[in-house]
Order: structure tokens, then sequence, then C-alpha cells
């Protein structure tokens, strides 16, 4: 997709890389920063649309971008200061999700109601 303008923070990366590094980080990122995002459940249906092979480029490119932020162990405001350090990526995520919320289907929802079910904590044992 050549009409596709990315970010100065990102760069240039092709779609096969972005896809392997949010696969590869954001289960890990988004617990860390679970407390800190208001709409958890939007943001996991936003990662299983953009897994979704049947997703638009165009809306797949946009998402990845978002959430390639997302998982960046390094980005403009450190994750680890606490309550304010996903609050750029929060922004980055709710504004990338307003823009594609069209393409997240019902399905994606489901996928990421039955991901938070099964990652919820337990009763104690």
């Amino acid at each position: 997709m050549s009409d596709v303008k990315y970010g100065e923070i990102l760069g240039p990366e092709d779609e096969a890389s972005r896809t392997r590094r949010v696969r590869g980080r954001f289960w890990s990122t988004f617990r860390r920063a679970a407390r800190a995002v208001p709409f958890s459940e939007d943001l996991v249906a936003a990662y299983f649309c953009a897994m979704d092979a049947e997703t638009p480029g165009r809306v797949r490119a946009i998402l990845l971008a978002a959430l390639a932020y997302f998982v960046l162990p390094f980005d403009s405001v450190p994750d680890i200061l606490a309550g304010i350090g996903f609050a750029d990526d929060v922004t980055v995520l709710a504004a990338a999700i307003a823009a594609v919320s069209a393409h997240i289907l019902p399905r994606h929802r489901a996928a990421a109601r039955n991901a938070l079910a099964d990652a919820a904590p337990g009763p104690a044992a």
C-alpha cells in the first residue's frame, strides 16, 4: 500500500514484521496496561480485527501501527511511570479504534470477551 503514511515514531515497516511484533508482545503488554486502559474489550477486539485476514488492508495497517506503538518498549512517555505511562498509548489506540470502529465486527468483540474471560483471575484455590 504505497498511499499509507507512517508516523515518524514507527517509521516504515512491512506488515508481516509489524504483525509478528504485535502478536509476540501484545498480551504481555496488555496485562501490564490493563488497569490503565479504560476500554480493554475494545482494545482486544481491535487486536483480533488486526489479526483477521478478512480485515481490509488499510484497516489492518492503521490497527497494526497503533498496536505496534502500544507494544514498543520505548515511546514518548515511559510505560513504567505509574498512572501516566500508558497515557500516550491509550490516546493513539483510542484514535485508531475510533477511525476504524465500523470494521471491528461482532466476531472480533466475541473473541475479545472470550479472551478476557479466560484471562480473568479465577477464585482462589
